[in-house]
């Protein structure tokens, strides 16, 4: 398999410091509706990372479901692999692949649980059938088959019928607060543009231009 050949050139344009916005969120959010705009695939996908007690990084792709000021907001359950490294290193970082756009942001922060109670909003928003996934699967842990995973999924859609599920108190919500975030945009021969913004301590942010 040649793999050594494949490559494509990047051609939509570049990025200056003129074009960015003073805040990151702003800067973020306005590529994050353009590419919604674009119509492109999972424009919230993203793939975090975090750092085991040894020090053995892992990834895995989840969804963002909240932006603001205050940071990043994603779901999981609280004994998954994900969970267990943020509790021993809440450091973790973010990326959102956007191919089409030739676009990446990074974000590289802190992750702490969100409230109760805004996790319960978001589980009640959800699909029924998500809401009982989250209560049949106990992520990250060994399977013996996907039919053992299938029989505990129809057991509680049976036990539960039409009434209301009940909220797990495994599951729920983190909120990742930026302290860095670079903004990629892909340029001709290589060449790249890449700014990062870095939060100085007074809570304003620093902009540099990196070198691709």
């Amino acid at each position: 398999m040649d793999l050594e050949s494949l490559r494509r050139d990047y051609l939509q344009g570049g990025l200056s410091r003129a074009d960015l916005a003073e805040d990151p969120i702003d800067q973020f959010s306005a590529w994050m509706q353009q590419a919604i705009d674009l119509e492109l695939a999972d424009p919230t996908a993203m793939t975090i990372a975090t750092v085991s007690a040894d020090g053995q990084p892992s990834q895995r792709i989840v969804l963002l479901k909240h932006f603001d000021k205050t940071g990043f907001v994603f779901y999981t359950n609280y004994g998954s692999r994900k969970s267990n490294e943020l509790t021993a290193n809440p450091k973790i970082s973010l990326h959102f692949p956007w191919h089409t756009a030739e676009r990446q942001v990074k974000i590289c922060g802190e992750a702490t649980k969100i409230s109760t109670a805004e996790s319960i909003k978001y589980f009640i928003s959800r699909p029924k059938e998500s809401q009982l996934a989250a209560l049949a699967s106990e992520q990250s842990s060994v399977l013996t088959s996907r039919t053992f995973l299938m029989n505990q999924f129809e057991s509680l859609k049976q036990k539960i019928g039409h009434g209301e599920i009940p909220f797990p108190d495994f599951w729920g919500g983190y909120r990742v607060v930026p302290k860095e975030i670079e903004f990629w945009q892909g340029g001709a021969n290589r060449l790249h543009d890449r700014f990062r913004y870095l939060l100085n301590e007074d809570g304003s942010w620093s902009v540099d231009r990196l070198a691709p």
